[in-house]
């Protein structure tokens, strides 16, 4: 049985219905990179996983467990982690108070991740431990919406567009600590708009197109495969 499975599900944002029928496996120790033009659904999907698009039908099972319509606190105490592309974080607390929010119990043989940790990922927030999160830089807030999300000990990190407007020198260094975090034993469900990124770091790819999956395969297979690429990630001149 597949870590997280995802079945048949659809949701909708008021009447567009945005998922249709998305089928997806991630398997325990995986990063799997989530590709798509802007409108595919690969944002909702990572929403509808964390309970924040109520699915209209379907299945969401995260060790067997079904969470297709649970509260999305629930979701998260299940051992699902979200890393939203807006950096969501609680402007008015510190850095240090905003890492305290996000702490939960680890589940038995997890690995045990705590704030010296998410401080030594990113030696900028412990820099900035007692700096309100609101007037952090804009890679700073991701870093720290990342490690929030951490220290909640999720089993799936589902993360959306991380390095979106970023610096290349923060980029690289954020890569690298997903890398670190997943060798640690913690699966992730990746969106990411650049390609080279997306393929470093996946075990497995999958391309979104008009709300479902359209393609399933490894780095390799996506490189040698010019018309899925051109068909579902290119965008015309």
């Amino acid at each position: 049985m597949s870590l997280l499975q995802v079945s048949n599900l659809h949701a909708h944002y008021d009447k567009s219905h945005v998922l249709k029928s998305v089928n997806l496996r991630v398997e325990a120790g995986e990063i799997v990179s989530l590709l798509g033009r802007n409108g595919s659904g690969r944002s909702t999907t990572l929403k509808a996983l964390a309970g924040l698009v109520p699915p209209t039908t379907g299945s969401i099972r995260l060790g067997g467990r079904e969470l297709a319509h649970e509260a999305p606190h629930r979701i998260a105490r299940a051992g699902i982690g979200y890393v939203p592309e807006e950096r969501l974080v609680f402007p008015d607390l510190s850095v240090e108070e905003n890492l305290q929010i996000g702490m939960q119990p680890a589940t038995r043989g997890a690995h045990v991740w705590d704030i010296e940790q998410m401080y030594a990922y990113f030696p900028r927030l412990r820099e900035r431990r007692k700096t309100h999160a609101g007037n952090l830089s804009g890679g700073e807030q991701q870093m720290l919406t990342l490690c929030r999300s951490l220290l909640g000990h999720p089993s799936v990190l589902l993360v959306d567009e991380p390095t979106e407007g970023l610096a290349p020198k923060i980029v690289t260094h954020l890569v690298d600590v997903i890398e670190d975090i997943n060798r640690r034993g913690v699966t992730v469900l990746l969106v990411e708009q650049k390609m080279t990124i997306a393929l470093r770091v996946a075990h497995r790819c999958l391309i979104m197109g008009r709300g479902q999956i359209v393609f399933e395969g490894t780095p390799a297979q996506l490189r040698a495969n010019a018309e899925v690429r051109r068909n579902w990630l290119e965008v015309g001149g």
